[in-house]
């Protein structure tokens, strides 16, 4: 049977194409898009009897860093591309 979970070898993969040196975020709520700051990591056992590793936010109000970047919600498919509406022509003084 396969998961659609990722594994940690999977984020070990992709995490290595990363710049080793840049800080960890979690991208969280997909309806209201907020990046966090990455504290720890939990290595755990789940009910199954599956070893289950937790990324978890820090406990601090420097935890929430704001909004997530409009880039990075629109690669998550969180949201879509926005464009800005199209200009109208300006109006004269003359009012034509």
């Amino acid at each position: 049977m396969t998961s659609s979970e990722m594994t940690v070898g999977d984020l070990i993969d992709v995490l290595s194409a990363c710049d080793r040196d840049a800080p960890v975020r979690q991208a969280m709520n997909p309806f209201f898009p907020m990046a966090h700051r990455l504290a720890q990591v939990v290595q755990s056992v789940a009910e199954t009897g599956r070893t289950v590793v937790y990324l978890a936010e820090g406990g601090d109000e420097t935890t929430q860093l704001g909004h997530l970047p409009p880039e990075v919600a629109v690669a998550l498919a969180w949201q879509g591309p926005v464009q800005a509406p199209p200009r109208r022509p300006r109006r004269t003084a003359g009012g034509t």
